[in-house]
């Protein structure tokens, strides 16, 4: 049984790269964050606006709407870097050396064709929203409140772009994996079993030295 991964890091250009898009990730998921928190106080606010003073928030499910791609989509580049999204290590836990490589290459090309064309198709989407020869640059808005759309649309292809740099990255560990055999390759998510993981959570609690 696999846990959580590590990616493994050195002076390459390749492990340069990934640190550099684990920043923009990490603010990603941040925003992502962010408008969880936001949404949960606009609950607040709408349930208690209705019931102590008959006042609820107007719009409230455009704003619902609106948050979504933030809390579903802008997360996703982050796991992804590190393996935690959901993975299905029953077959790849048992693999090792050049076999493992291909098998996620393959995987991970797969996802990479997918997300290129979701990708295309979202920013198609934004494109039929957005007008700047219109009052906020917009063709369309939601129903309850004069909110633009495009911002919310705009956030798709961003972050599924951001998705498909790092399965290019991942890509590109794994290809430099199985040509040249590497036991442990830098930029990809390597799958920790039960005892390394509980290893370096425990290395995590333990003080440090002064």
């Amino acid at each position: 049984m696999a846990g959580s991964a590590a990616v493994l890091e050195d002076g390459s250009l390749l492990s340069r790269l990934d640190r550099g898009l684990l920043v923009i990730e990490r603010i990603c998921a941040l925003i992502s964050g962010l408008a969880i928190f936001a949404l949960m106080w606009l609950a607040v606010r709408s349930v208690g606006g209705r019931e102590f003073f008959e006042w609820p928030l107007q719009g409230y499910t455009n704003f619902i709407e609106a948050a979504m791609p933030f809390i579903a989509i802008l997360g996703i580049a982050y796991v992804q870097r590190d393996g935690t999204h959901i993975r299905m290590d029953l077959v790849v836990g048992r693999l090792k050396g050049r076999p493992l490589w291909a098998f996620e290459l393959l995987s991970v090309l797969l996802i990479l064709v997918l997300m290129v064309l979701l990708t295309w198709g979202a920013w198609e989407h934004f494109e039929r929203s957005f007008d700047c020869a219109r009052p906020w640059c917009s063709r369309d808005s939601f129903d309850d409140i004069n909110m633009p759309t495009w911002p919310t649309k705009l956030v798709v292809p961003v972050a599924f772009g951001v998705i498909s740099l790092r399965l290019l990255l991942q890509a590109w560990g794994f290809v430099r994996g199985l040509v040249f055999g590497l036991e442990r390759p830098v930029a990809v998510p390597m799958v920790l079993s039960v005892a390394e993981q509980a290893q370096v959570e425990a290395a995590q609690l333990e003080p440090e030295e002064p």
